[in-house]
């Protein structure tokens, strides 16, 4: 059997698999769709987009511009942030009459951190079915090529855009043992990583996914103390979106009594704050691990 003979064989089998697949009217098809390059589509996806009375999306300017690449002409749904209730009852309008309406965001997959989750809710709890085609997505692309070996991952999406918010919420994930996983826009990497840096710790690992799947994708491993000097080193690494991974937190010992005593004196005069930054003098461990500890410790007392 000659090379292209196989490769036909080998396509019409995907074809058939993607054609025998049951696709029911009267439901909604979440429809990942690519975050850079346009190859990264399943067979799938252009199927049931091609099979869809309509395709309900983020930007109908953007989506239209997709579906042209490949060859797709569908009416579009406006169904973004600010109307996606008004969307989901004309989205389960038309299903309840039978039709097949897929679902799409900007690029990815609808829900994670893009609009698409409450109309998925809306219409769950009117017993319609749902219906997911995997494909892209930032996060799990990124993780993949992390090379962070925990086994549990955590998924923050944006951080608050202010500065106080955003340190406070990521204090609140300093001891979360699994690699976090954030978005963050090109005219704030900066910030937050100054940010997370403070807070996490200068030595905890780091890797910036830049542009993934996009012609300038970069990613880049180091410790959080270097990251800001990697991402200023270039004025292009300043722009694109980023996918920003850091490392699981090493566990507190559940029988370290000695943190423990020390910060339950500490907080009888001082602040959580400044309780955490004396007891890290007087223990060597790590100041951002104390306040986690003397955090909960003084929630603990207030519940008491």
């Amino acid at each position: 059997m000659s090379t292209s003979e196989f490769t036909l064989l080998n396509n019409s089998a995907i074809m058939d698999a993607v054609t025998r697949q049951h696709y029911p009217a009267g439901t909604l098809y979440v429809v990942a769709t690519p975050i850079g390059n346009i190859a990264d589509i399943s067979l799938r996806a252009l199927h049931v987009l091609s099979l869809a009375d309509a395709i309900a999306c983020e930007d109908t300017r953007n989506t239209a511009q997709l579906l042209g690449r490949y060859g797709l002409n569908k009416p579009l749904i406006a169904a973004h942030q600010h109307n996606e209730r008004e969307a989901a009852e004309k989205i389960r309008t038309r299903l309840q009459a039978g039709e097949r309406i897929a679902l799409v965001s900007d690029a990815g997959t609808p829900g994670i951190s893009d609009p698409g989750a409450r109309i998925v809710d809306l219409l769950s709890q009117s017993g319609i079915p749902v219906t997911p085609l995997p494909g892209a997505s930032a996060a799990i692309s990124a993780l993949s090529a992390s090379g962070l070996l925990h086994d549990h991952f955590y998924f923050i999406g944006f951080l608050p855009v202010k500065n106080s918010q955003r340190e406070t919420a990521l204090r609140s994930l300093t001891q979360i043992p699994a690699t976090l996983i954030f978005y963050e826009a090109p005219h704030r990497i900066t910030d937050t990583l100054k940010t997370m840096a403070e807070v996490f710790g200068h030595s905890r690992t780091v890797v910036l996914a830049r542009e993934i799947s996009k012609l300038f994708e970069e990613i880049h491993r180091c410790p959080l103390q270097e990251a800001l000097i990697w991402v200023q080193a270039d004025a292009h690494r300043e722009k694109g979106e980023y996918v920003i991974l850091v490392d699981a937190a090493p566990e507190l010992a559940a029988d370290d009594t000695e943190a423990r005593r020390v910060l339950g004196i500490l907080l009888e005069a001082c602040s959580v704050k400044q309780a955490a930054a004396l007891a890290a003098q007087l223990t060597g461990m790590k100041k951002n691990t104390l306040y986690q500890l003397a955090l909960s410790m003084r929630e603990e007392k207030e519940e008491d």
